[in-house]
């Protein structure tokens, strides 16, 4: 299973988070506007990052930028 492995692979980049205003889930919790984040993978719709709880997390595109 792939995603098992993401942690150890190389970054693709940095985003930063632009907001955290989910409507439907508490983003909140595990992102900080204004912090950079680093990139695991990515799909048309969701980027996978380290969140603030040291884990894999994937999360829409909105709410990032890039670095």
């Amino acid at each position: 299973m792939i995603h098992e492995t993401w942690k150890e692979k190389p970054t693709l980049r940095e985003v930063k988070c632009v907001h955290t205003d989910a409507k439907k889930y508490m983003v909140n919790r595990v992102l900080t506007e204004g912090k950079n984040y680093e990139v695991k993978n990515e799909t048309e719709e969701f980027l996978f990052v380290v969140d603030n709880t040291g884990k894999i997390g994937g999360f829409y595109k909105e709410y990032f930028e890039e670095v």
